[in-house]
């Protein structure tokens, strides 16, 4: 079979090695003669799992002492519902909308929270990052999506705030460094950018959660899931492995520092291209531009089928932009392969020959 170049925009591409892991698991975990997807959550052999993921995160990120890290379950969609609850006592919450997933968060924080939309790039097709923002004194937090999936827009610096900062990095973590002593809560679903689709992972500043006691359901409560080490319920042991396998991977190919260094690369390579190229343009205002999802179309006149027939027929998958944008969209996360976007780069070349 020909090799399929990934650039799908979650569940994500995962390296080949991570791949056979995890398969092998599902047959035999850790010699155990079961599967993984059949063994306790509760056996030694998982229990040393779930420390690792979580001790590669603290490693891979710097994570203060005062902090835990936690693998639920429910999304990233769940986590906007989660944030608020568990950092708000019902004022005012602050939000900064650039796109579906951080209205989507808005939404939710009603239910705990009164959200204000402070910014918002809805006016240009969420083309930008806001700038020049006025942060109010009143309110609980402030939330932002750090990279934008649909928009292919992303955050190059995190907004200073006097406030507590709550950020959804669901699909740029572990892709840049970051100071996680900024946070109060971070969490990243895990199918963007570090395993696949079943576990979230939630980066919580310990000091500020135990200040923010309110009456709000058990689940939702962080400080049950703290107190139970991401296991009051069974954990999706799945995703909690191969996540785990991709963390080692990340960090035997030279940690988040590479992984920024070859984000850049991959990005520089197929802007300049769009950007170069007379038949494509790209949707988002290049100093907001995404390092993970490019988001580009074909200029008018420019002959769709043809350029579809030539990226199908080379084993690209995946580049589709979102229905609510249209045009094309390529994924390009950290297990992702630079011959991947060398071979689109290339169709689009030959593409504008002819």
């Amino acid at each position: 079979m020909n090799k399929i170049h990934n650039f799908s925009a979650g569940p994500c591409i995962l390296p080949q090695e991570v791949l056979k892991g995890a398969s092998d698991a599902v047959l035999n975990f850790a010699g155990t003669g079961l599967s993984l997807i059949e063994v306790s959550h509760r056996s030694k052999e998982f229990v040393e799992v779930m420390e690792e993921a979580r001790g590669l995160v603290k490693e891979l990120l710097n994570v203060p002492d005062n902090y835990s890290v936690l693998f639920l379950q429910g999304g990233a969609s769940l986590g906007f519902l989660a944030a608020a609850a568990n950092f708000s006592k019902g004022g005012k919450t602050g939000y900064i909308n650039t796109g579906t997933w951080s209205s989507k968060a808005i939404k939710e924080a009603g239910f705990y929270s009164e959200p204000v939309e402070l910014a918002t790039s809805k006016d240009s097709s969420f083309s930008y990052i806001p700038k020049n923002i006025d942060f109010p004194s009143d309110i609980e937090y402030l939330h932002f999506t750090s990279n934008n999936t649909i928009f292919g827009t992303q955050f190059h610096s995190f907004p200073q705030v006097d406030t507590n900062l709550i950020c959804d990095m669901s699909s740029d973590i572990f892709s840049k460094e970051i100071n996680v002593s900024d946070f109060a809560l971070i969490y990243a679903g895990a199918q963007k950018n570090m395993g696949p689709a079943g576990t979230v992972l939630y980066i919580v500043n310990n000091d500020i959660l135990a200040t923010m006691k309110t009456k709000i359901p058990t689940y939702l409560d962080f400080e049950t899931h703290i107190a139970k080490d991401s296991m009051f319920n069974t954990p999706p042991v799945f995703s909690v492995y191969t996540t785990m396998l991709m963390l080692r991977w990340i960090k035997g190919n030279g940690g988040v520092k590479e992984m920024n260094k070859l984000a850049k690369n991959r990005s520089e390579l197929l802007y300049n291209e769009i950007d170069s190229n007379p038949n494509f343009v790209g949707h988002a205002q290049e100093d907001s531009r995404s390092m993970m999802n490019v988001t580009f179309r074909l200029k008018e006149g420019a002959d769709q089928d043809k350029f579809d027939k030539m990226w199908q027929e080379a084993g690209i998958s995946g580049i589709k932009g979102h229905r609510s944008v249209g045009g094309y969209r390529a994924s390009m996360y950290n297990a992702l392969p630079m011959e991947s976007v060398e071979l689109l780069v290339s169709i689009m070349k030959d593409f504008s020959k002819d």
